[in-house]
């Protein structure tokens, strides 16, 4: 471990004189987001021996507009709460800052949290569960021993130190090492920019419980504005293709301003980069699985991740429990390959019709924007999904309409 890093037992109490990293573990899971908690939950609450490494402390701030839609809610541990900042019932939906509408629903779309405190209280869960929580330690590298060993996988630290383990799950963020070592590749990689703006009450009350979605000026971006109310602030953001970065800062710039939030200092302005795997991409090397953005897995046209993360990072604790107790190379391949049909089945399903979306988005956004502000069953489609009564995927095949808006706006 570094020098600062910080050691949590089952209980969640710091325990100055155990040395977590001593003897084999079952499952080594890397990173703490909400994917790495979710697979250290998975795995811990099958009495498995897992550690859970993370080279910040909880909690820390995370470029993320912190959107819960209903597969989110679904994903969570048994009991756990959300920490809503508000509940959102009405979106208003504009094309580039003209032809303004809003939608509203009797039941809430979705919900709005601060990551810092979600993803600290997902950490807790597993913690909770029986997961030992290690954090300050910065991972540099996996070795899968050849041999004698071959039923140990070996992860470096950036101090030197090393932990041994049945299995590992890279969940390390879009920038994954783990992501590397197994050879994760991306069909779509998109800059993400982002500002938490502190706003007086007044003006916090009358976006609460709604939010601002802009179709905008570069293929296949948009932008959003998520309220989060219960600390009087605005999360702002934009996302668009990676090679444009000039034009992507001044189109958040210009967002703000057409918004009336130009007045405002930002507390936090960040940048990330979002990366969606190629259909193709391995999921598992030997040993090691990847989850959530380490595998690149999230939602083509909206950039949707934490559904992603929690519901792989579910299934890859779940399978890394099984990749642990294999006893040969085959048995080994047997279950990672299991890991990747369940991935495939069902969130390989949506990230296809995401693409699709995606794709016909690109060339008619003015299409889309239509379709949600005057079809009704178009809107009704969009609830639904947010609330997770249905996905993108569902509503390709099940209404021809869409279908036919997709390949229309596809021409």
């Amino acid at each position: 471990m570094e020098p600062d890093a910080t050691v949590t037992d089952a209980v969640g109490e710091p325990d100055a004189t155990a040395d977590p990293l001593d003897g084999v573990w079952d499952v080594v899971v890397v990173g703490a987001g909400p994917a790495g908690s979710s697979a250290a939950h998975a795995a811990a609450t099958q009495g498995r021996r897992v550690l859970l490494l993370d080279k910040a402390e909880h909690p820390r701030y995370k470029t993320c507009g912190g959107g819960i839609i209903g597969p989110s809610r679904d994903s969570l541990p048994p009991g756990f709460r959300i920490p809503f900042q508000d509940r959102v019932h009405a979106v208003t939906f504009a094309l580039n800052g003209r032809f303004t509408r809003t939608r509203r629903s009797p039941r809430m779309l979705f919900g709005l949290v601060n990551r810092a405190e979600f993803d600290l209280r997902l950490v807790e869960a597993a913690v909770a569960a029986g997961a030992v929580l290690v954090t300050g330690a910065t991972v540099t590298g996996v070795d899968q021993q050849p041999g004698e060993d071959r039923r140990t996988v070996v992860v470096t630290l950036a101090d030197g130190r090393s932990v041994r383990a049945r299995a590992v799950v890279g969940a390390d963020g879009s920038a994954s090492r783990i992501g590397r070592h197994v050879g994760v590749t991306f069909r779509q990689i998109d800059l993400g920019l982002e500002a938490e703006i502190p706003v007086p009450e007044r003006v916090a009350r009358a976006w609460a419980g709604r939010i601002h979605l802009d179709w905008g000026p570069l293929p296949g971006s948009y932008g959003w504005v998520f309220p989060k109310t219960e600390t009087n602030s605005l999360t702002v953001g934009v996302i668009s293709a990676r090679g444009d970065g000039e034009r992507t800062k001044r189109y958040l710039a210009d967002y703000i301003a057409r918004l009336g939030l130009a007045g405002f200092t930002p507390s936090v302005e960040s940048g990330h980069l979002t990366r969606c795997r190629a259909e193709e991409s391995p999921l598992s090397r030997g040993r090691v699985l990847v989850a959530g953005d380490a595998a690149g897995l999230l939602e083509p046209w909206t950039r949707e991740g934490i559904s992603y993360a929690l519901r792989s990072g579910r299934l890859a604790g779940e399978w890394a429990v099984q990749v642990a107790e294999a006893g040969s190379p085959v048995e080994v391949r047997r279950q990672a390959l299991n890991y990747a049909f369940a991935i495939k089945a069902g969130l390989g399903v949506e990230m296809r019709a995401g693409q699709l979306m995606l794709e016909a988005f690109e060339r008619r956004p003015h299409l889309f924007h239509a379709a949600v502000c005057l079809v009704g069953p178009a809107w009704r489609a969009f609830a639904q999904t947010t609330q997770g009564h249905t996905t993108f995927a569902q509503v390709l095949r099940q209404h021809a309409a869409a279908r036919r808006l997709a390949a229309l706006a596809s021409r």
